[in-house]
């Protein structure tokens, strides 16, 4: 079993579902890291989900911040996704930490 480091992105994240990652076929992935940068000039407000299950909702990112919401590490398999949303367009960026293990 390979274990390998990534990080995924997601720049110019708006007001639609947006999927910053999904795991690859025949791989466990351990999500280690998510944080999410407000780009814009007021206040946004942002939704994580992970295998469709929200993870943050309606989180508020000031500006000039970024949130990091997790405490822990979450484990998803095969075909599960990392969607974000914001309330305004273009207004995040997205950098995820992920081990696959294939």
């Amino acid at each position: 079993m390979a274990n390998t480091f990534k990080n995924y992105t997601a720049q110019n994240v708006g007001a639609a579902n947006t999927i910053a990652y999904t795991v690859p076929a025949d791989t466990t992935s351990v999500v280690t890291g998510i944080n999410v940068a407000n780009t814009v000039e007021e206040q946004i407000l942002v939704d994580i989900q992970i295998a469709g299950v929200y993870l943050v909702k309606g989180a508020p990112i000031p500006v000039g911040s970024s949130l990091s919401p997790l405490d822990g590490k979450i484990i998803i398999e095969t075909g599960d996704t990392i969607v974000v949303k914001s309330d305004q367009g273009a207004s995040c960026d997205v950098l995820l930490s992920v081990l696959e293990q294939t």
